[in-house]
């Protein structure tokens, strides 16, 4: 039976007397001409393969003939009940008195589920073992095959995806470095395999802007030492003293990124570890904070407004907002659907802020404009436009394209010596006019 019919009529025949296969195909097929229109007419529907070949197997005993009928067909439904119908008006099958029965319209799709139901049963009983995956499971075998995938090669070293076209790239020890920034997001790492540092690897740092993430040991000082011999690294950070970067957790390794610092200002010796652990450390407990050039501290501010020094001299029933027959507050503004309404709101009202918006322009966070480095590297989602109410400098543009920032709006820019193409730069006064 050919596998597009969908059902097969089943029928009894029993005629008083002797009758062969061909007596009962001339019988159906005569006794049924016409009976149905042209539309349902059984010789059309054989010709437009619609319904299949007739089988038949006829038996003879004591002088009466039985037979089973079946017919397949690709109609639908009704019309397959109907042309079933119709055979129940044989009432002669060559010379002799004849009987036929519908006894059954089997659907051949409930007989193939039934056996791919038993099939299943079979295989869950014999060909699973006993072992039960999770989702979580599936999910981490997932997101590992992933990253292994994205590992590429760039001059015959491990290396994420972004690194032939990405402005800014992260030098690394070795290929699990290189994975572990894979599976946070960061694309742009290449490993450097060893103290011998690689020509390919001296020659991006002459054209790009390198950072070097190396492991908290006298391994990742003695990388560093070479690299700075055959080649111009930019910034350096380091793992936590005694640490591999393969493993570490998120936020260790977008903390030890936001705080990497200027090779040039480190010491061509061992102690340049060190010297990248003390201005971290300066950075975070209080004493001092690093702010990216152009961008004013607001320690001085508060000091004073602590102290009561220059207090506002407005008289309190003066002030703007007093209860002295006001009028009600305004009903807020819809939250803007353009950079440029954006850039009004963040560098146009002077908010000292910075506000991180997705690809919709809907807004995902907002910092203070001197935590604009901090804000995208803890953010949920690579943010796709940053607007910033501050001088946009080198080192935070170096960030904003690591994370894959693609368009940027400032109050102000630097002069920068490396400027990623990737990303989009204008002031707020260029993006107004």
């Amino acid at each position: 039976m050919d596998d597009t019919f969908k059902y097969l009529i089943r029928a009894d025949v029993t005629a008083n007397g002797v009758v062969e296969r061909s007596d009962v195909v001339g019988a159906i097929f005569g006794q049924t001409e016409g009976l149905l229109g042209e539309e349902l007419d059984l010789r059309d529907l054989q010709q437009s393969s619609k319904v299949g070949r007739i089988d038949v197997e006829v038996s003879s005993e004591a002088g009466q003939s039985f037979g089973d009928v079946t017919i397949a067909s690709s109609l639908d439904r009704v019309d397959t009940a109907i042309l079933a119908a119709s055979l129940e008006t044989i009432t002669r099958v060559g010379p002799c008195r004849a009987r036929v029965e519908v006894t059954d319209i089997e659907d051949v799709r409930q007989a193939k589920r039934r056996e791919v139901v038993e099939r299943a049963k079979e295989l869950l009983g014999e060909a699973f073992d006993e072992s039960i995956t999770t989702s979580e499971e599936i999910q981490a075998e997932v997101r590992e095959a992933v990253r292994v995938a994205d590992v590429t090669e760039y001059e015959g070293l491990p290396a994420g995806p972004r690194v032939g076209d990405a402005d800014a790239v992260i030098a690394v020890e070795g290929r699990a470095d290189v994975l572990t920034l894979l599976k946070y997001g960061i694309k742009n790492a290449v490993a450097v395999e060893g103290t011998d540092v690689p020509d390919a690897v001296a020659g991006l740092t002459r054209d790009r802007t390198v950072t070097a993430f190396l492991d908290g040991d006298r391994g990742g000082e003695l990388i560093l030492r070479e690299l700075r011999q055959v080649g111009d690294v930019d910034y350096v950070a380091f793992a936590p003293d005694g640490r591999s970067v393969e493993d570490l957790p998120r936020h260790e390794v977008v903390r030890a990124l936001q705080e990497k610092v200027e090779a040039a200002d480190l010491p061509d010796d061992e102690r340049a570890r060190d010297a990248v652990a003390g201005d971290a450390a300066a950075g975070t407990d209080g004493g001092t904070v690093t702010v990216d050039a152009g961008t004013e501290p607001e320690s001085d501010q508060r000091d004073a407004a602590a102290s009561g020094a220059d207090a506002d001299p407005t008289p309190e029933p003066e002030r703007e907002g007093a209860d002295s027959g006001a009028d009600p507050e305004p009903e807020p503004e819809p939250e803007p659907d353009s950079l440029a309404a954006h850039a009004r709101a963040v560098v146009g009202g002077g908010t000292d802020s910075v506000r991180l918006l997705d690809a919709d322009l809907a807004i995902l966070d907002e910092a203070p404009a001197d935590g604009a480095a901090t804000a995208v590297g803890d953010a949920d989602e690579p943010p796709h436009a940053v607007v910033l109410d501050g001088s946009l400098t080198q080192r935070l543009l170096d960030i904003l394209a690591e994370h894959g920032v693609e368009e940027v709006v400032a109050r102000e820019t630097g002069e920068f010596v490396k400027r990623p193409v990737e990303v989009r730069i204008r002031t707020a006064d260029q993006l107004a006019a």
